[in-house]
């Protein structure tokens, strides 16, 4: 499988990754918790069906001590018992806010008074634009169709 368009060669597309890494390392500095912040990223992944990034953030949550347990419930973290009440409340977050065109209210008052009870202002805010950044990678990745398969944790930096 080829990618439609190499966006790592592209001189447009390798622009945008470099500001978007750019938002990115500000997030994986903030004081959302890394684990917090791979496993939503993950779940975002998997409902958009991004294959690149599923496989780029259960190997980066590997490399960095996640259980491989955990990273198999993410799919099912609803019935799952491996997540604290935090986790969970970021991973209903990243539903409501990566399925937003499902709901005409998008992500509702309950799902943000959950993780408000979980996260300062600081953490909601770096789960939200967590939220986003992970949207905007899958969405290039995605309509390129960007084979998976063969990233190896730290080859991007």
């Amino acid at each position: 499988m080829e990618a439609r368009l190499n966006v790592f060669e592209n001189n447009v597309t390798a622009k945008f990754f470099r500001y978007i890494n750019s938002a990115g390392k500000v997030l994986s500095d903030s004081s959302l918790p890394a684990a917090t912040q791979e496993l939503v990223k993950i779940r975002a992944s998997q409902i958009n069906g991004c294959a690149f990034c599923t496989d780029m953030h259960t190997k980066d949550a590997t490399a960095a001590g996640e259980t491989a347990q955990r990273l198999h419930m993410v799919a099912a973290w609803r019935e799952a018992k491996v997540f604290t009440d935090a986790e969970r409340a970021a991973l209903e977050l990243a539903e409501e806010g990566t399925r937003i065109a499902d709901a005409a209210g998008g992500v509702s008052d309950e799902v943000w008074a959950n993780a408000a009870k979980h996260y300062d202002e600081e953490q909601l805010a770096a789960l939200v634009s967590l939220i986003a950044v992970i949207n905007a990678y899958n969405r290039v990745n995605v309509l390129v169709r960007q084979p998976a398969g063969d990233y190896q944790p730290g080859m991007f930096g």
